[in-house]
């Protein structure tokens, strides 16, 4: 999984990839200062995995986890090359989801690349050039389509889409939320790796008063807006507060929120929201030897899920012991009262997993 961190010049961007990643990517007060996308790979918290460590007392513990990849600053004319436009919305294509930073804190001492602050301008520009994009893509591909559809009728059943895509985007419209007649035609537009198909979070970033009264902040408000009418998530964050807390433990991170009243980190709040954004799950598996969280997209069956841990799993899929964790957590982690209730099952596969199911496959090859 691989989420693209995007917004204008300055506005928080790497301050926050450095909270998330640790891994000190450079954050200076200028345009431009990421050229090549930063990497880094942080954990999904999940308490049942560090429930289970404990039960099992393993010798390892792996969480699920998520990449996310700092892209520079976009700016007006990005679709035309500005500001190496071109060369950093090609590292957007790279991705499953965008993480869309947006300004909403006043500081005269941070430069803002229009010289204002107004979240839904910014969003505007971005949202604008990532459509451009997108439609300068479709010109070529409808080019070519026109071409074998003269002799094709598949080729013209393409172009009718490829054209009905290019006038909603025409109209200013994202192509994550136009509706397609049917599960086909959804697939073919996905395959093109439109822009502004990608599954997307806002991130209004604030500063600490910000953060106390996000309810009444206009610039929190307006971002929250245009979330909503796009069908898509906001999560209001202080990078400068989640950068200050990067290096504490987990004792000292709980005591800085308690003190600030806030129940979860924004980060943890985001890399949640990210998971979810991709429709993905956790089944687990645990034991002595490793207590781990696997990643699966929500309605994957058995076998499937059997898989990711080894295609031998998948090959020779006989069945799944499972038990819900809520179920194993209510008797105690017992197996045996588990076993003894009923709630221990056998699944065949046919089986779709659910989020948190622990799971036993056996196999045979």
């Amino acid at each position: 999984m691989k989420l693209g961190i995007v917004g204008l010049p300055n506005v928080g961007k790497s301050t926050l990839f450095n909270a998330i990643t640790k891994a000190g990517a450079e954050a200076a007060n200028y345009p431009f200062c990421t050229i090549e996308p930063n990497i880094g790979i942080v954990t999904v918290p999940d308490p049942r995995i560090t429930k289970l460590h404990e039960v099992y007392n393993s010798k390892r513990t792996v969480y699920a986890t998520i990449e996310f990849c700092d892209i520079a600053g976009l700016v007006k004319g990005a679709s035309k090359g500005e500001g190496l436009g071109n060369k950093f919305l090609g590292h957007i294509r790279e991705v499953e989801a965008i993480v869309h930073v947006v300004r909403c804190f006043e500081n005269d001492n941070i430069v803002h690349v229009d010289g204002r602050i107004n979240p839904v301008s910014d969003i505007d520009t971005i949202n604008t050039e990532l459509l451009l994009s997108d439609m300068e893509i479709l010109e070529r591909r409808i080019a070519k389509t026109e071409k074998s559809a003269k002799f094709d009728k598949s080729s013209r059943a393409e172009l009718d889409i490829l054209n009905r895509v290019y006038d909603w985007l025409s109209e200013g419209n994202n192509a994550r939320a136009m509706e397609f007649d049917d599960e086909e035609e959804e697939d073919f537009v996905k395959s093109i790796g439109l822009l502004s198909y990608k599954p997307i979070i806002y991130v209004a970033n604030v500063d600490e008063d910000g953060l106390a009264d996000q309810e009444n902040n206009p610039y929190v408000m307006a971002v929250t807006d245009i979330a909503e009418k796009e069908g898509a998530q906001c999560v209001v964050i202080c990078c400068e507060i989640e950068a200050e807390m990067a290096d504490l433990d987990d004792d000292e991170k709980a005591e800085f929120l308690e003190d600030l009243g806030i129940e979860e980190s924004g980060l943890d709040k985001l890399v949640k929201a990210s998971y979810a954004l991709l429709d993905l799950i956790s089944f687990l598996t645990a034991g002595e030897d490793e207590c781990r969280a696997w990643t699966i997209k929500r309605g994957t069956k058995a076998p499937k899920a059997a898989g990711k841990i080894h295609t031998d799993f998948e090959r020779g899929f006989i069945r799944a012991e499972t038990i819900a964790y809520d179920k194993f957590a209510e008797v105690g982690f017992s197996m045996a009262q588990a076993k003894e209730k009923g709630f221990l099952r056998s699944e065949g596969k046919e089986y779709v997993m659910k989020d948190g199911d622990i799971v036993n496959f056996l196999f045979n090859v």
